[in-house]
């Protein structure tokens, strides 16, 4: 497993749990407002070897309920079935972050019972996600495949999010991706955070105002009854 960043205590990336979080390295979008590009496109520059990671948890076990596991893209690694696995044998509960590219993973770990929440990143309408991914050859029938596996399961909660971005996203954006997961059962609208780390043409984009981001919400709670606003004050 490329691990390339780890965070030893986080209140806020697995809801309602003490949690670590593990970055891994790679994905298969550009988003050019990301704030973890570099471990997108130099991965093995931060690669943290997976003996500190076990020798980690193995000591903070009953203190720590959980780990997150994001990216980068976790789904993309070959081994991720058998790095969740382990984790579970630590006693955790297991979190994933994922772009929803790789439904065909994300349901093998749904019937492993590997992952107790998903948290699926919802980038932007169909029309305008290519752009917004950075990938425009993707599949767009992958995402929606990914969207219909988690709400058609009833066992691992789960939510959508969607980094709202100055410059890509407007309020008739927003309103359309609620559309597309109308019955979800939560939907995060997350505020870009200015970075060093975004790359040079993301340098344009900006964050919208608490105020702006409520607006857009009601636009979304027409078709999801909890939309939430995050990382704003």
């Amino acid at each position: 497993m490329l691990i390339c960043g780890f965070q030893k205590t986080t209140l806020l990336d697995f809801p309602g749990h003490v949690a670590c979080t593990i970055f891994t390295g790679g994905c298969n979008f550009l988003c050019p407002y990301c704030h973890n590009m570099e471990l997108v496109q130099r991965p093995k520059d931060y690669e943290i070897p997976e003996e500190e990671i076990w020798a980690f948890l193995r000591k903070r076990r009953g203190i720590l309920e959980g780990v997150c596991v994001t990216g980068g893209e976790p789904t993309l690694h070959p081994d991720l079935k058998e790095f969740l696995g382990k984790i579970k044998e630590f006693g955790y509960l297991v979190k994933l972050d994922s772009n929803g590219s790789r439904p065909e993973v994300l349901q093998e770990l749904l019937e492993s019972g590997l992952v107790d929440y998903v948290a699926m990143d919802v980038k932007a309408s169909r029309e305008h996600y290519p752009v917004v991914a950075g990938a425009p050859c993707m599949d767009i029938n992958k995402i929606d495949e990914s969207i219909r596996l988690l709400m058609g399961q009833t066992a691992v909660p789960y939510e959508f999010r969607t980094t709202v971005v100055g410059g890509l996203h407007t309020a008739s954006e927003v309103e359309e991706i609620g559309k597309w997961i109308a019955g979800a059962s939560a939907f995060y609208l997350q505020s870009f955070r200015e970075s060093e780390n975004v790359p040079e043409q993301g340098r344009q984009f900006y964050a919208f105002s608490k105020e702006e981001l409520e607006l857009m919400a009601e636009k979304a709670r027409k078709y999801i009854a909890r939309v939430e606003v995050r990382g704003v004050e």
